[in-house]
């Protein structure tokens, strides 16, 4: 993997773009899944991605209202994240691309109800993403 010494996790990763192997943007990093290794250092196992996990990590009156607004307008009640494990990432720089094809990650719950019901309903909607 080719990242800049140290990470610097506010820095290097937060609000950086997410590319997929093809250069095709998958979105925005907008949270970051932290676990305790057994020496006792904090290390990355995820980026997050979605519009609930970042008013999550606003907070305020805008996060909550970002938070449930992407809550509402998801088809389940509880909707989770776009979880991209770190060990798919390639490089970290100004964008952070992954080593992988979007195809291959799960489509986030608000994205998906934003296709179903407005983009694919817009005439020649449905050949947006080609």
């Amino acid at each position: 993997m080719n990242q800049p010494e140290p990470v610097l996790l506010d820095f290097s990763l937060l609000d950086r773009q997410i590319v997929d192997s093809q250069g095709l943007m998958v979105g925005n990093v907008d949270d970051l899944e932290l676990a305790v290794t057994d020496q006792g250092r904090l290390q990355v196992t995820a980026l997050l991605s979605g519009q609930q996990v970042l008013g999550d990590r606003l907070g305020g009156r805008l996060g909550r209202w970002m938070s449930a607004v992407a809550r509402r307008l998801s088809p389940t009640p509880d909707p989770q994240p776009l979880r991209i494990p770190y060990d798919l990432v390639d490089t970290v720089g100004s964008e952070i691309t992954l080593t992988v094809a979007k195809d291959l990650l799960a489509e986030p719950p608000l994205e998906a109800w934003l296709r179903k019901y407005l983009i694919d309903r817009i005439p020649g909607g449905r050949d947006a993403s080609q």
